[in-house]
């Protein structure tokens, strides 16, 4: 079956499987960056309790999206994935550090033997709730603005070459410069990026809160910040917009040459009607599911606007990735990755797509289990019969 397939479609085909995964995994990372919210919500420790035992119930199904997303680029993009991992260390480490603390002050912050005392771990949760989503989405904004590393193939089969790795790093940074990257004002795009899906995974928070947990007081306090939230939202999301679609970026030709293209990204969305669809039809219809969870309160907007934000993920990595653009662009133009050069073999993409075929089985076990955990909602009696507490 995917003998017949082209090598460039099936790096297309693993694209959009990648592309699939992360827009699961966006979906779902209410459960790290909740945080920077849920103080703003409960008037007493049992709605604190019960807000976290309702938030954290997901966080080993988000962290094994994590791991599967990964795994699907290591196996299918792995000169992507050594330059992230290999080179732009820092910032990497810098995540899973804060994923680390995040997990640890959930564990312990209600044990009566835990020795820092819950204040210690509330603040474990704050920092995770901001720099986590700062350093994870300026690391995926590279893809619009950019990075300072190198390809040198020949560093493999030259015995005089320093090294035998085909990428360096040009900063001593190691990734975390992506913060201050002033190529066509990028750290605004950066910011502007950051702001946006933060943003907009607090406000899925807010309406899973809603969806999950029957307490009036709770519901009515979780509206009130939608509504603060969903304005910033939007201008910042526009802004971005704006950034990205007026900017000149990294094209290739046949003979994968890459060069500048005045609006790139533009001529992407306008040149896919489904991209086109997905992004703008997407973004209308999570507005919608925001308006509709303020204004009709009921339950299941939350599923509506979930639904519709995978969508919108989905169409910025085709976005970036799809008609000759190079998904990881920089700072030395011909380094650039692109599907075409940053791939697995052909033959290694043909047998990896059996494997794949094994995705609507992970997919149908998500639903699975996100229909077992929240089908119910949580009440203050019913908190007290959970196994666990957070």
């Amino acid at each position: 079956m995917f003998e017949t397939l082209s090598y460039s479609a099936l790096q297309h085909y693993w694209w959009i499987l990648v592309a699939i995964l992360w827009a699961a995994l966006v979906t779902m990372m209410f459960v790290q960056w909740w945080q920077a919210i849920y103080n703003r919500l409960w008037k007493d420790d049992e709605e604190k309790s019960l807000i976290l035992s309702a938030i954290w119930k997901h966080h080993k199904l988000t962290f094994s999206v994590l791991v599967t997303f990964w795994g699907a680029v290591f196996a299918s993009f792995p000169v992507f994935y050594a330059t992230s991992f290999g080179w732009a260390y820092l910032v990497w480490m810098a995540i899973l550090f804060i994923f680390i603390i995040q997990a640890v002050a959930y564990e312990y912050r209600s044990k009566v033997s835990n020795f820092l005392w819950k204040k210690t771990y509330d603040a474990f949760l704050w920092i995770n709730g901001f720099f986590w989503p700062l350093l994870l989405w300026v690391a995926v904004a590279t893809f619009f603005t950019g990075s300072n590393f190198q390809i040198e193939t020949t560093n493999l089969v030259d015995a005089s070459a320093t090294h035998h790795m085909i990428t360096t790093w040009t900063t001593p940074f190691y990734g975390l410069e992506a913060l201050w990257n002033t190529n066509q004002n990028a750290f605004i795009t950066n910011i502007a990026l950051w702001l946006a899906v933060a943003l907009l995974v607090q406000i899925l928070a807010l309406l899973y809160i809603i969806h999950h947990i029957d307490n009036k007081g709770i519901t009515d306090r979780a509206v009130e910040s939608i509504k603060i939230k969903s304005v910033v939202f939007l201008v910042v999301f526009l802004t971005f917009v704006y950034k990205l679609l007026t900017i000149k970026w990294y094209a290739y030709d046949n003979t994968w040459f890459v060069s500048i293209e005045s609006y790139k990204y533009l001529d992407n969305l306008l040149d896919s009607w489904i991209t086109f669809a997905l992004f703008w039809g997407g973004t209308i219809l999570v507005l919608l599911g925001i308006w509709l969870g303020i204004f009709k309160k009921s339950r299941y907007w939350f599923w509506f606007s979930a639904l519709w934000t995978f969508s919108v993920v989905i169409s910025l990595f085709i976005l970036a990735w799809f008609n000759n653009t190079a998904f990881y662009p920089s700072s030395d133009l011909q380094s650039s990755l692109t599907i075409a050069n940053a791939s697995s073999s052909h033959y290694t993409l043909i047998v990896m797509s059996y494997v794949s075929l094994m995705l609507p089985f992970v997919i149908a076990y998500i639903i699975w289990a996100w229909k077992t955990i929240a089908s119910k909602q949580m009440t203050k009696a019913t908190l007290k019969k959970e196994l666990e507490v957070y």
